[in-house]
């Protein structure tokens, strides 16, 4: 099984932080590596990337000045499985990554992962976010998955990567 590892560079222009990897993801070796997950496809449609990238292409996100990690390193089928100390753990161990490579913009891809790290209970859902991670902007997008039926379509939730990339570029 290949190992899934972060993409991280000094000072990226936005972290993208999923709560924790697919089974497939972690199968194939590359983040967002479910067909049915559109987050590449996003990117693109929202001119975050000038290029059209696919899972394989994950490590290229440096290149356009991202970066990617996750809350929790172990992949499941679903985010429910993992434990409170799990979590605990991640929120540890995302911290300390991002006070490392002092992203502009933190991404939350997911509104329970935004919610999870800053103890949010309810209300809080995709856009710019008030808190700050030493120093960088927070942002959440929707869940990318298909199965999110907050945000059902590409449409909708493409209105949000679309957000994220006017508020990067606002900071600049």
């Amino acid at each position: 099984m290949a190992k899934l590892r972060d993409i991280l560079k000094p000072r990226p222009r936005i972290l993208f932080v999923g709560i924790n990897p697919s089974i497939r993801s972690e199968q194939m070796g590359h983040h967002f590596a479910s067909p049915g997950n559109p987050f590449w496809r996003l990117l693109h449609a929202a001119r975050l990337v000038p290029v059209e990238l696919k899972c394989e292409d994950d490590g290229r996100l440096v290149e356009f000045d991202l970066a990617l990690t996750n809350l929790c390193s172990r992949a499941t089928r679903a985010a429910s499985e993992l434990s409170t100390a799990e979590m605990i753990a991640g929120q540890k161990v995302l911290a300390r990554k991002i006070r490392r490579v002092r992203p502009r913009v933190v991404a939350f891809v997911g509104v329970s992962i935004y919610r999870r790290f800053f103890g949010v209970v309810a209300g809080e859902g995709a856009g710019a976010k008030e808190e700050e991670i030493f120093g960088a902007r927070i942002f959440v997008l929707p869940n990318p998955s298909g199965l999110n039926a907050s945000y059902p379509g590409f449409k909708h939730k493409l209105i949000w990567f679309e957000r994220l990339r006017e508020f990067a570029e606002g900071l600049d």
